[in-house]
């Protein structure tokens, strides 16, 4: 009897050391660390000089489309006032009623401010819905739009600041499939710097430093409908720095370079957590053995959560990559552009743009080039892909317009 009771006094434990609680973590394989937000047309280039020089304009010297990429060069204009517009087809080699329009103004005020203001519509076409071959097609036209102005002011002979107010309407509503989809709007703020330095002489020429920074989109997120999802803003951070080449007095080459990051949360790796008790001790489990004791579905393996403010997000997204520092390097894109003035009539430009494999590989070249006639810009631009996904702008020709009155009104050195 004695024996008895000891053979399942055994038994019991060793059925009890075999069920032993199991954490099971499984990776999401379609988890993509790929960083995206709304309102992504913010960050097209506008403007063909900008996109003819690979997407770059933070450090560049001051023309008419200086609001979209740094307002505080409008300081430095030596032109009184002018305004600019331009047109650039999107998914030209898909449709033909997709583009971005753009409108800007600007007005140095006097020596040391200037005022801008710009306007970006951007048209995603014509969408037809059609319920039956006999139906009557209903049409909708979702568009984005964004309406800004911004102030520069000069704190010193070489160096001023600007801040941009901005307010940004995104109606993509397709009524047909969500019926509680409404038009979504917020409001962003600039903040930007630009330095430019005295004309030095040299041996064989005379030389011009520029320096600038922008940090665009700060602003709340965003939700196209009461139960949706939380969307950040593209906030972007923007460091460039170029130098003039002046040979004479009708020839100039500028090179300038930038580096452009997204202050948005990097998405963290996702997966399944489960713990459950592992009855039969053979590590996997099995729903019709094991007790499971919690799951998540929505667990974050590495990373840190990206439901965060904006303001937390902007100061997050610096040490958020789940790869670390070397992910958080792949996050920078650069460019690299030059142009060549002669007689301050005719520009050629060329550029190059790099992201990382692995944040969306964008690579492309760009050239561009520009004409004066009178108080009229005309400039064009046009793209090369270097990657192997496909750049909607890749083959579009995109040309702007810039008019500029009270021209050198005012005299920098």
């Amino acid at each position: 009897m004695k024996k008895l009771i000891l053979s399942i006094a055994c038994l019991l434990f060793l059925v009890k050391t075999n069920a032993q609680n199991v954490v099971e973590i499984t990776p999401d394989p379609n988890d993509s660390r790929v960083i995206t937000t709304g309102m992504p047309f913010l960050l097209i280039a506008s403007d063909a000089r900008a996109a003819g020089m690979a997407d770059m304009g933070v450090a560049t010297s001051v023309d008419a489309f200086s609001q979209q990429w740094n307002p505080s060069k409008y300081a430095f204009s030596t032109d009184k006032q002018g305004f600019a517009v331009s047109y650039t087809p999107y998914l030209s080699q898909l449709v033909n009623d997709i583009f971005l329009g753009n409108f800007t103004y600007f007005n140095r005020i006097n020596e040391r401010s200037a005022f801008s203001a710009s306007l970006r519509y951007f048209s995603l076409g014509e969408i037809e819905f059609v319920e039956t071959q006999e139906s009557i097609p209903f049409i909708q036209k979702p568009y984005e739009l964004s309406v800004d102005a911004a102030y520069a002011l000069k704190l010193s002979e070489q160096f001023s600041m600007a801040v941009a107010m901005r307010y940004i309407r995104s109606d993509l509503r397709l009524t047909n499939y969500d019926a509680d989809a409404e038009a979504a709007s917020t409001f962003g703020v600039d903040v930007t710097g630009y330095y430019q330095s005295e004309e030095e002489a040299y041996n064989s020429y005379n030389g011009r430093t520029r320096l600038g920074f922008a940090i665009q989109n700060i602003g709340p997120k965003f939700k196209y409908s009461e139960g949706g999802v939380d969307n950040f803003q593209p906030t972007t951070l923007r460091l460039g720095g170029g130098f003039d080449f002046i040979l004479d007095d009708y020839n100039t080459i500028s090179v300038t370079g930038e580096v452009t990051k997204l202050l948005v949360p990097t998405p963290p790796i996702m997966g399944e957590r489960r713990e459950y008790e592992d009855v039969n001790g053979n590590g996997e489990y099995d729903p019709n053995i094991d007790n499971e004791i919690s799951y998540e579905p929505n667990y974050i393996i590495e990373g840190k959560d990206p439901d965060v403010s904006f303001v937390s997000g902007m100061f997050q997204s610096f040490g958020d990559a789940p790869g670390g520092f070397s992910e958080e390097l792949k996050e920078f894109t650069y460019a690299i552009g030059a142009e060549y003035m002669y007689q301050n009539s005719f520009a050629f430009r060329t550029g190059y743009f790099n992201e990382s494999e692995d944040k969306g590989a964008r690579k492309f070249f760009a050239l561009g080039a520009g004409f004066k006639f009178n108080v009229v810009n005309i400039d064009l631009s046009y793209l090369f892909s270097a990657s192997k996904v496909q750049s909607p702008l890749e083959n579009t020709l995109r040309f702007s317009l810039s008019f500029k009155f009270d021209e050198d009104a005012y005299t920098e050195y």
